[in-house]
């Protein structure tokens, strides 16, 4: 019998199962997300530990921890999956046909323009599965790390990832009251007016609320933060019921509801960004994924700003 590791390691299914559980940290996870029975993915879990002769997690109270062999065992079977389902796109395309699947994972504030980028691709590519992840900056960023998505969409670049990046879309952060706040009948704010004003900030890990940080200290001003909230639309309904005021997307007012709010007329914002969509550098780039880049690149981004500037 062969001793080379691939003979070893059972099944593609296995790390199917591996991967599953990696990702979500948990066994029973897996088995929902697998629609398989907890013990079978034990079973198979000690299958792949015994062809390797090294654990693969280990058991902290309910929390799985992986080792050291587990983490690149799993970054290989994310390696070999992503592969194989580029073979198949491969393949599909060879037929003639345009079919698999798209995986994007993008941060939270850009879900409200991401639909309709990938609409008109969907109607002229209808055999195409898309995956369409979101999660704050944070989570994105880790999945960025694990390589599990074809594209990632950003504003703010992240750290220490390889990648390569195309900026598609302008990203301007505006300051935001309600329709009656003394502020809202005002012109030429000056920024450190708002910092007498009840501030409500996004979470910790939120793109915005990194941008917002770091403009601010670039401009030596502060907020007065009275509430943390992890959602845009939250933020939206918080500041129309006066809560405070905030600063947000102007894509989040675009593409969502905005009746109630005022755009501040604040001389040192809107704060000036880009949207970003980036792939891994080393991942290997299956057709689907060439031609949504493709689209993005010619008319994807003119398709938004036309939207964008209808909506105004």
């Amino acid at each position: 019998m062969s001793s080379r590791l691939h003979a070893r390691i059972g099944t593609f299914r296995q790390l199917e199962i591996l991967l599953s559980v990696y990702q979500n940290e948990s066994i029973k996870q897996a088995a929902t997300e697998l629609h398989l029975t907890q013990p079978t993915i034990s079973m198979q879990l000690k299958k792949l530990s015994d062809s390797i002769n090294m654990p693969l997690y280990d058991q902290v109270g309910r929390k799985l921890v992986f080792t050291e062999a587990g983490k690149s065992l799993a970054q290989a079977a994310q390696d070999v999956l992503n592969r194989m389902e580029s073979l198949e796109m491969d393949l599909s395309q060879l037929r003639g046909l345009k079919a698999g699947t798209l995986r994007l994972s993008v941060v939270t504030t850009s879900k409200y323009f991401i639909p309709h980028l990938l609409g008109p691709f969907c109607q002229r590519y209808p055999d195409v599965d898309i995956e369409f992840n979101v999660g704050n900056r944070q989570q994105i960023i880790e999945r960025l790390r694990q390589g599990t998505d074809d594209f990632f969409v950003f504003s703010n670049l992240p750290d220490s990832v390889d990648f390569e990046a195309i900026d598609f879309l302008e990203n301007p952060l505006v300051a935001i009251a309600p329709s009656d706040h003394p502020l809202s009948r005002r012109t030429n704010i000056d920024l450190k007016q708002l910092e007498h004003e009840p501030f409500l900030m996004r979470e910790k890990g939120s793109g915005t609320r990194y941008a917002i940080e770091s403009y601010l200290k670039s401009h030596q001003a502060k907020v007065t933060v009275r509430m943390t909230i992890e959602s845009n639309e939250a933020i939206k309904h918080s500041v129309m019921s006066g809560l405070g005021i905030s600063i947000l997307s102007e894509h989040t007012l675009a593409f969502g509801e905005s009746k109630g709010l005022k755009i501040l007329d604040v001389k040192q914002l809107p704060i000036i960004s880009k949207w970003f969509l980036i792939r891994p550098r080393n991942k290997y780039i299956s057709p689907i994924a060439k031609t949504f880049l493709n689209y993005i690149e010619t008319e994807g981004r003119e398709l938004i700003r036309e939207q964008l500037k209808n909506l105004h």
